[in-house]
């Protein structure tokens, strides 16, 4: 079973910008389909964006449309979230996952990733 780790979070202000990063190792990206998650405290986990497979679309909840951007590499085996105009209700731990999935990624529900990161911390507050 491979890994995936993420990175970049932190503490920003109102308005600004964090990228995180999500490296896979002991497998690939290639071929699989990749979404971001966010929990805060006390709520449930919300499927942000994520990415298809099979044609590379992206989805996105509405509560960042707009402001926040998946993309991958997958020479690198590496997936991103540029986040943009932050919100204070955007603070959360973040969670990256992937999973081989035949459709649109937006058709799958979180307990259907098989791959997880272990989560950072993106906390927006001036």
């Amino acid at each position: 079973q491979g890994q995936l780790a993420e990175s970049g979070g932190g503490l920003v202000q109102p308005g600004g910008s964090l990228r995180l990063s999500c490296a896979a190792s002991g497998f690939t990206l290639g071929g699989k389909a990749i979404g971001w998650f966010r929990q805060a405290p006390g709520k449930e986990r919300e499927r942000i964006s994520c990415m298809s497979s099979h044609d590379g679309s992206t989805k996105y909840a509405d509560s960042v449309k707009g402001r926040f951007t998946i993309s991958r590499d997958n020479v690198l085996s590496t997936m991103y979230l540029q986040m943009d105009n932050l919100k204070p209700e955007d603070t959360a731990v973040y969670y990256c996952a992937a999973e081989r999935l035949a459709l649109s990624c937006w058709l799958y529900a979180a307990h259907e990733y098989g791959n997880w990161g272990q989560g950072t911390q993106v906390t927006v507050s001036s």
